[in-house]
């Protein structure tokens, strides 16, 4: 048959480019990431990593032949899921965490909803927040001290401070202690000299060598990865940038324990799982925006709802919970920035 009579349903224009290419190229992106861990924390990070990808596999292996479909695990999409809720654990937690954590995000995240393409929230982060809710402990204590490097990411004799990550630092000690009108003169000035410390050794942060959850602590191997999923035309810069424009204009004038415009935006985009979460979780393609527009509204969004929950929350990170919060408005988002048709 002559091509140019060949009558076909949409889409007319196709591409090589499959999703089973997508997610494993997303795979090859983490391994930087994955590397960077495996060195600061040892193999540690590399069995638990390994652990929460089988879970995953495993979960939606089952889940799927129990419901009489294809069994689709090859997709590499419950890899990165594996991989990701892992990135976002202490490296000292029990080896069974992220075995419930990558099963239950798979299981309520994704499989409960017909597999990948119909999830609403991040797998990984629901995961993620399962965990939290349930094993506060182990989620917020069980951090190691990275190879040459500490936990806070300074040098501190301060025995209730060692154990605490660069973000805890500032909220719990720093911004506590500043915030106490009974705080003894001899302890704001200890606050601000520790406060001092952490905004001038957001080096460590950028490279790696400091406390955190296994996948977050080395911003430059995560923007490496990120790069390379950029340059192949399979992630849209969008939201990431959108998201850490957003808190660092944000961070920077209201995130500081001491006063307005006074945070180091430096520590502030580097510290905690915002780069993670913003080049890595935000973008995911099935729970984010399929417009530009509601891809910058996303971002926005995001970014505005981590720097309430670091500066005001509860908790001294609030990535995740932003990043799942602003999930659940992707389908009015996708609803109102759908471009008009043309002559409408």
């Amino acid at each position: 048959m002559d091509s140019k009579y060949f009558v076909a349903s949409s889409p007319h224009i196709r591409s090589d480019v499959s999703t089973k290419k997508i997610m494993w190229n997303v795979v090859l992106s983490l391994i930087p990431g994955l590397i960077g861990a495996t060195y600061f924390f040892g193999f540690r990070a590399l069995y638990l990593t390994i652990i929460g990808v089988l879970s995953a596999v495993i979960t939606e292996a089952i889940v799927e032949k129990c419901s009489g479909k294809k069994i689709t695990i090859d997709d590499g999409s419950a890899v990165i899921t594996g991989i990701l809720l892992t990135f976002n654990l202490p490296p000292g937690v029990s080896w069974w965490m992220p075995i419930v954590g990558a099963a239950f995000g798979i299981l309520f995240g994704k499989m409960i909803f017909g597999g990948l393409g119909n999830n609403i929230v991040n797998p990984a982060l629901l995961g993620r927040a399962f965990l939290m809710a349930s094993w506060p402990v182990q989620m917020t204590t069980k951090w190691l001290a990275p190879r040459g490097g500490s936990i806070p990411g300074i040098s501190t004799n301060i025995d209730a401070i060692t154990g605490a990550t660069p973000l805890g630092v500032l909220k719990v000690f720093v911004g506590e202690t500043l915030a106490n009108p009974s705080a003894t003169p001899e302890q704001l000035t200890q606050a601000k000299h520790i406060l001092v410390q952490l905004y001038s050794h957001w080096t460590n942060l950028f490279f790696g060598n400091v406390g955190g959850v296994i996948g977050e602590t080395s911003a430059a191997l995560l923007i490496i990865g990120f790069l390379y999923l950029l340059i192949r035309g399979f992630i849209s810069w969008r939201i990431p940038l959108a998201y850490i424009g957003t808190a660092l204009l944000l961070g920077w004038i209201f995130g500081a324990p001491d006063g307005f415009f006074k945070m180091n935006v430096l520590f502030y985009i580097f510290s905690g799982g915002l780069m993670l979460g913003a080049l890595f979780m935000a973008t995911d393609m099935v729970t984010s925006p399929i417009t530009p527009r509601g891809r910058w509204i996303f971002g926005i969004g995001c970014g505005i709802l981590t720097v309430i929950i670091r500066r005001w929350g509860g908790y001294p990170e609030g990535v995740s919970y932003s990043i799942l919060l602003m999930n659940l408005t992707v389908p009015l988002i996708n609803r109102h920035t759908v471009p008009k048709k043309f002559g409408v």
